[in-house]
């Protein structure tokens, strides 16, 4: 059984593909079962964000598992392979797990060292034990991850500055309209990239005490929005009126868990006419897209998406750009650990079984003596006791010990091999 990923994500497909091929909450339930009845799969975790759509699985062979993860995402998306095939990446064993621990510490995210990331794997991971379609090894595999990214973010600097898409959501558009001062804002969401905004936007307002801007919240469950609302001393205003509301805002903040956009460019456009040249920024961070595209070419408005917010990401990158070698360091560090974890527990049911069939053949060779050992007193049965599992220890301690240095070898497979065919284990 080996461990595969397959996926794609924010840097091998453009943004109109990504969102095709996300996998909304209300899904996961279905698409992990799915995947856990295809032949070649025996346990899975899907991990889908704004950045990544990644299949981790447990397969009995690469090539029909490749295919039948691709297939899936066919059929998720609604797309022939060959419109995305060859932007998928494939990583296996040892590459599949170096490669989850660097993206739960944060190094292949759009925002460097992101923290929204590791609770993302840990969700992606609690829903799939839930479904039932983790199992031992992938339990296993995705506990050390979310060690590894704890480890890089207490070790190092990398989640230092902004460290999340929500953060730096409101960085760009601080930037865009040089201060938030007396602005009227509207977010669109209460999920947890909404709260990570709405939380920064409350910082921003707390160091413009003179002037704070206005904050507004919708969302298409009425509580949710009150509730987010509230906790910043905001207002919640319903979904409905959000066309209406956007011809006195200046920026409009949207993250919601919509399946599809959630306005086009036809009802917004009234609200957005009546503005009078007045500006209006738009960043959306929602995959998919909250916001038709179009709405962009509407006279006053900016529209920023993910792919800008991941240039002015990547421009503020060289403060924590000297923090990625010692975040390499620790996945490097993580994965010899797991890999010795793992290979001292592949070997482990081997040599227990190899210990018990020899341990079985002492017992019945003692049994088959019985008769003539019926003369011999206590001290000296307990003696021949004593004699037989010695050798038998002393036989078996070169196999385990040459085995157990091996394990996860060409090496230690022929040796592994051999074992099983030598005492039909």
């Amino acid at each position: 059984m080996s461990v595969v990923v397959v996926g794609l994500n924010h840097r091998t497909v453009p943004l109109d593909l990504l969102e095709r091929m996300t996998v909304s909450d209300a899904h996961l339930p279905k698409a992990l079962g799915d995947l856990c009845s295809r032949d070649e799969i025996g346990e899975a975790v899907v991990l889908s964000t704004c950045n990544r759509t990644e299949v981790y699985a447990v397969v009995e062979r690469f090539h029909p598992a490749y295919q039948d993860i691709r297939n899936f995402l066919s059929e998720m998306a609604y797309l022939p392979p060959e419109a995305f095939s060859d932007h998928l990446y494939t990583h296996y064993d040892d590459e599949a797990v170096n490669h989850l621990f660097s993206v739960a510490a944060g190094l292949d995210s759009a925002v460097l060292g992101e923290s929204e990331i590791l609770g993302q794997v840990k969700s992606a991971w609690e829903l799939a034990q839930s479904e039932q379609a983790a199992g031992p090894s992938l339990n296993m595999l995705f506990r050390h991850a979310l060690e590894v990214g704890k480890r890089a973010r207490t070790e190092t600097a990398i989640a230092r500055h902004i460290t999340s898409v929500a953060q730096a959501a409101v960085a760009m558009a601080t930037e865009r309209l040089g201060s938030l001062a007396g602005t009227r804002i509207l977010v669109l969401g209460a999920g947890d990239m909404a709260r990570g905004m709405v939380a920064s936007l409350a910082d921003l307002a707390a160091a413009h005490e003179a002037d704070p801007p206005e904050l507004l919240v919708a969302n298409r469950t009425w509580a949710k929005a009150e509730e987010l609302a509230a906790s910043v001393g905001g207002r919640a205003v319903h979904v409905d009126d959000v066309p209406t509301i956007l011809s006195d805002v200046d920026l409009l903040l949207t993250s919601t868990g919509a399946s599809s956009i959630m306005f086009e460019e036809a009802d917004l456009a009234p609200a957005i006419g009546a503005r009078r040249e007045r500006p209006l920024l738009i960043v959306d961070i929602a995959v998919p897209r909250d916001i038709d595209p179009a709405v962009g070419e509407l006279d006053g408005v900016t529209l920023l998406d993910m792919d800008d917010l991941r240039v002015f990401a990547e421009a503020g990158l060289r403060q924590r750009r000297g923090e990625v070698s010692a975040v390499d360091h620790i996945v490097r560090d993580e994965l010899d650990r797991y890999l010795s974890i793992s290979t001292a527990r592949e070997v482990a049911p081997l040599v227990a079984g190899m210990r018990d069939r020899a341990e079985g053949i002492r017992v019945a060779e003692l049994e088959r003596y019985r008769a003539k050992l019926d003369g011999l007193g206590d001290r000296e049965r307990e003696a021949v006791e004593a004699l037989t599992k010695g050798i038998l220890a002393k036989l078996l301690h070169d196999p385990t010990v040459r085995l157990k240095d091996a394990a996860g070898t060409p090496r230690g497979e022929r040796l592994a091999e051999s074992l099983r065919t030598l005492f039909d284990l």
